[in-house]
């Protein structure tokens, strides 16, 4: 189940909105095949890696480890639990229960109907928190929420007054860069008006090989014009706005904000959001408690005064790495699945 998690990592950026599944198939203390899940409208993680076995009939001595439930319903494939059980794959091991409505629990029941044995649970909290976008979208009917900022030794995200429209670096290139492999794995990025009035940002992936989020931007007055790079055509782009001008243009009343767009990113089928916006859009989500993680990167640079960083409430401490000078840390908000 390890190496199913390290393969289901492998798809992570292709497979969106589908979660990215690993898959590996073992006969006699061996793995013989090993798979994950292909880009979105492709083969699932189950179906590769059981194409992946050279010998065909060593499936009906095997057995098959697979990160989320297999799927029993019609999509832009056909179920992979019936490919199973056509394989005469004797035992399957499950790291978690799928909360796809149309699936949960329901793959687990063909198999078992058809005489496999079925083991769930294996890893299950590594499994879930791999498939971690996925769950939180059909369980708490919103996206994954990813925080990310970068800020001064001092505690400051950015200078009161600057004297050009572009951003103020206090992150290195490395740090930038992984902040765009980032973006590629995520289904959207959002950031505030007056990180577009200050900064001009594109928010796409250019330092990275990947495709590029849907951009999302908050406008209320619809005053940002095309002459900033967020309006270009490089990817799909939404504005909330209260006034409707083109069809970029989402009208949300802004009684509720964060709530207002995490519903639409509902609708949209949108189910991760990385937040790269000034301080009051990051404090917006957090007071609202609607987060799920946060990337900061503690620099070197003193500004000595600036606007101060977002504070964090109802978190804990996951990891932090190194990049050169830079510490990357990564907070998780005290929370479950269930």
């Amino acid at each position: 189940m390890f190496r199913a998690l390290q393969l289901a990592k492998t798809g992570l950026a292709s497979a969106m909105p589908n979660p990215s599944v690993g898959a590996v198939i073992e006969h006699k203390d061996t793995i013989i095949g090993e798979g994950y899940t292909s880009a979105f409208g492709g083969s699932h993680a189950e179906v590769n890696a059981i194409n992946s076995v050279k010998d065909q009939n060593l499936l009906t001595e095997s057995t098959l480890y697979v990160t989320l439930e297999p799927c029993s319903h019609f999509g832009k494939t056909p179920p992979c639990a019936n490919l199973i059980v056509a394989k005469k794959i004797p035992k399957v091991v499950i790291g978690c229960v799928d909360p796809f409505a149309k699936v949960a629990g329901n793959g687990i029941q063909i198999l078992k109907d058809n005489g496999i044995e079925v083991i769930t649970g294996v890893l299950e909290k590594e499994c879930q928190q791999s498939h971690k976008r996925f769950f939180t979208f059909h369980l708490k009917k919103r996206p994954y929420i990813i925080l990310k900022w970068a800020q001064s030794s001092d505690g400051f995200i950015a200078p009161i007054e600057k004297d050009e429209h572009k951003p103020v670096w206090l992150s290195n290139v490395y740090s930038r860069q992984l902040t765009h492999k980032w973006r590629s794995e995520e289904m959207a990025i959002l950031v505030g008006k007056q990180t577009i009035l200050d900064d001009n940002p594109s928010l796409t992936t250019r330092d990275w090989k990947g495709k590029n989020p849907v951009r999302l931007f908050m406008d209320a007055q619809n005053e940002i014009d095309n002459s900033y790079h967020i309006l270009n055509d490089e990817t799909q782009t939404y504005r909330f706005t209260k006034i409707k001008k083109s069809e970029k243009d989402v009208v949300i009343p802004f009684e509720n904000m964060v709530q207002e767009i995490s519903d639409f990113c509902l609708e949209q089928n949108l189910q991760s959001v990385i937040i790269e916006g000034g301080r009051q859009t990051l404090q917006s989500f957090i007071d609202a408690g609607i987060w799920d993680e946060a990337r900061v990167f503690k620099t070197s640079v003193i500004l000595n005064k600036g606007i101060s960083a977002p504070k964090l409430i109802n978190f804990q401490k996951t990891t932090s790495v190194l990049i050169e000078e830079d510490c990357l840390w990564v907070y998780k908000k005290n929370q479950s699945f269930h």
